[in-house]
């Protein structure tokens, strides 16, 4: 058959590579390597024929109808990866955007011309592509946003870039090559970026060297040369799209899943020995050390004795729960600038640095962070106090903000994911009184004055608050740098009161849905469990394992593999992320609306009746097992994991007790929780699809069936 022979002519050892990264003994991987392959015997393999394609000489306009939101994304074909015209186009794609001070992120979104502007490259064996994308504001039509788009292209062919851009990139791309380095996933995937583009290693490592040549005139030349109107656009609109083809559904036989069988190949591979590997657990005391700065400030440190490069936060307790117009300050800081500096300028500068800053604000924590190179960390963070103690307010950024946090709201209002996931989840866990809905009004947003949110930005550090570092400075210096630089009242301002919200008790199976423009559905079967308590960890990654969490799981072969009613399909027990607060059963379902009435009963039939089969759960337990014997929590996620484990009431690394607790655990345990914690329990059933396609009388066997409206669910 032609899968043979494709597979005899392309599966051979000189089309293959084997990539490796991570604690490994090169001499035992070597060995090992070579007695499983070395006698697999090389062949001719085909010369790659990259197609040919022919030239684009105008515009080729494509249009997509759907219920989500718009937005316009052009590509512009280049020559294959091993080019120069690759190369530059690639160095050309961070002028246009690399999230600070490119381009399209300080003439389109920093000035909020556009929403979500974007370039970015692609680069293939055989051809490349710069992409660029965007979405309009309130108002403005795609073909506004294309030309937007395309007027950055023309700064560049007229040279209206700084020179300091092309350096600062080069040291922009070789930061984020350590970061991304950090990780063996990344070391790894870039061996097989490597080989699949047919790139010896060191010419694959040294594009950016070669980038850093690339001078100002060749850019210029180049997108004079290259950017013409050889480019297709594809516009997103919102409509409903008339040429869908349907077909009936076919009949099903399920398939018999064989998870009790075993193969003559799988049991002798599990009879073969292998190497130990020991967990290693964080000790939140050994591996943080405690510091302190004025005014008893908590500082949480660790170094980094890998490489140049430092992260700091401020951590405060409280979030939008405390004050909602936390939210917008935090958004509102990102178009402002200093003293010293327009909003422009300052991004300018951090780029050059090598650095970024950011503040995140959820409900309950503000994460004021700053990260970069620790050979400009005076610089940078004397930047960043000076912009937190004195941003200059800034009306028309409000304004313009406020129009797009607008229109945010109205984009969400077409994302079915936003009104699954989001909405429709927090109406059934807590009614209208939820988070979800916990916002500013349009009235308010309008009433708020520059003012009030510089106020608020310039006061963040004004609460109590710790500090968490991780880099290469040594602690005393540190500390030292921080107690001169970082701005500490004497006296802490209050946090303010947080606002409780009060789940309901989801006593009756009921079900609450929404109209939505589609022809599949999508489904979750909500149900409240227990409050959150340690001991049930074991139990619930386990079961997780087996039950609902990944293809070798009871649901996935059930439902998908086996009766083919859903394309995807997952439920978990989902621990709650604080002390005090209620676990919730979440299972999901995303099918086609006719096959909906088969693949909620058939998930039902599990949630109350679990299939019970040894070899699965061995392979569960074996999996969990090994997952936490080879994953590593380092570098900063050593702090991060201790901020989440305080939530908790925790003091030490949960996964010491799954590990310790997991190897006595057999399937009669997981088939106790499942009963005591899933079966028969009542269950807020979420369901998104179209109307006409939905089988209401199916529905109903479930309970009494409640539409709710966007308006309902948004709040607005």
């Amino acid at each position: 058959t032609e899968i043979k022979k494709y597979f005899n002519t392309y599966y051979v050892p000189n089309n293959i590579a084997i990539c490796l990264s991570g604690d490994l003994n090169p001499d035992e991987t070597i060995r090992m390597l070579d007695r499983y392959f070395g006698k697999w015997k090389p062949k001719t393999v085909p010369a790659f024929q990259a197609p040919v394609e022919a030239p684009i000489v105008k515009p080729v306009v494509k249009n997509i109808i759907g219920p989500t939101a718009e937005k316009v994304t052009l590509a512009f074909r280049f020559p294959g990866v091993k080019t120069r015209e690759s190369l530059a186009m690639e160095f050309l794609s961070q002028i246009l955007s690399n999230s600070q001070a490119g381009l399209i992120d300080l003439n389109l979104n920093q000035k909020q011309k556009i929403m979500g502007g974007a370039a970015f490259p692609i680069r293939l064996r055989d051809y490349s592509a710069l992409f660029l994308s965007g979405m309009p504001r309130e108002g403005q039509s795609l073909e506004e946003v294309k030309t937007l788009l395309l007027s950055q292209i023309d700064s560049i062919k007229q040279g209206k870039f700084g020179d300091w851009l092309l350096p600062a990139i080069v040291n922009d791309l070789k930061t984020s090559n350590m970061k991304a380095y950090e990780k063996n996933s990344s070391r790894a995937d870039a061996f097989v970026s490597a080989f699949i583009l047919g790139m010896p290693w060191k010419d694959y490592i040294s594009e950016i060297d070669l980038q850093s040549k690339i001078t100002k005139q060749e850019i210029v030349d180049f997108a004079n040369k290259y950017f013409q109107e050889n480019y297709v656009v594809a516009y997103k609109r919102i409509g409903t799209d008339t040429t869908v083809k349907k077909i009936v559904k076919p009949a099903i036989t399920p398939v018999a899943v064989n998870r009790d069988s075993a193969s003559t190949f799988y049991k002798r591979l599990m009879k073969e020995p292998s190497g130990i590997i020991r967990p290693v657990f964080v000790d939140y005391q050994k591996d943080i050390q405690r510091l302190q700065l004025k005014n008893e400030i908590e500082v949480l440190y660790k170094q980094n004795a890998e490489n140049g490069l430092f992260e700091l936060y401020y951590v405060l307790d409280m979030g939008t729960d405390h004050d909602l117009t936390l939210g917008l300050a935090v958004e509102y800081l990102k178009f402002l600038g200093s003293k010293r500096y327009s909003a422009e300028q300052l991004k300018q500068e951090f780029f050059k640095l090598g650095c970024t800053y950011s503040v995140f604000v959820s409900s309950d924590r503000v994460y004021v962070s700053l990260n970069g190179l620790q050979e400009n960390f005076d610089k940078a963070l004397a930047l960043f106090e000076e912009l937190l103690a004195s941003p200059q307010a800034d009306e028309k950024a409000l304004s313009d903000l406020i129009d797009s946090i607008l229109k945010q709201r109205a984009n969400n209002k077409l994302n079915k994911g936003v009104i699954l996931q989001q909405a429709l989840a927090s109406y059934a866990k807590y009614g209208f009184d939820s988070p979800f809905r916990h916002i500013l009004s349009t009235e308010q947003l309008r009433a708020l004055k520059p003012s009030q949110l510089t106020q608020l930005i310039s006061n963040l550090t004004s609460f109590k608050h710790r500090v968490l570092y991780y880099g290469p400075a040594n602690g005393g210096e540190f500390v030292a740098k921080l107690n001169t630089m970082h701005k500490i009242p004497s006296t802490f301002l209050p946090i303010p009161p947080k606002k409780e919200f009060k789940e309901l008790p989801l006593e009756q199976t009921k079900t609450y849905w929404v109209n939505y423009d589609m022809v599949q559905a999508e489904m979750i079967f909500l149900s409240k469990s227990v409050d959150y308590d340690k001991n049930l960890a074991p139990a619930a990654t386990l079961f997780n394992e087996y039950f609902g969490g990944s293809m070798s799981s009871i649901v996935f072969q059930e439902i998908r593999e086996s009766k083919a009613l859903a394309y995807a399909v997952r439920s978990r027990y989902t621990m709650a992320a604080e002390k005090n607060k209620p676990n919730y059963i979440v299972s999901y379902i995303g099918t086609q609306a006719d096959k909906l009435p088969e693949a909620m009963q058939a998930m039902e039939d599990l949630l109350d009746n679990m299939p019970e089969s040894s070899p699965a759960f061995d392979l569960a337990k074996e999996s969990i097992l090994n997952s936490i014997e080879t994953e590593r929590v380092t570098k900063a996620e050593v702090l991060m994991s201790y901020e989440n484990a305080k939530k908790l009431g925790l003091d030490y690394d949960l996964r010491k007790d799954v590990y310790k607790a997991l190897p006595g655990m057999t399937l009669k345990n997981i088939a106790e929780f499942h009963k005591q914690y899933l079966s028969k329990k009542p269950k807020s059933i979420l369901l998104i699809g179209a109307k006409d396609k939905l089988n209401f009388k199916a529905l109903e066997q479930y309970g009494s069936v409640q539409e709710l409206t966007l308006s309902e669910l948004f709040g607005y």
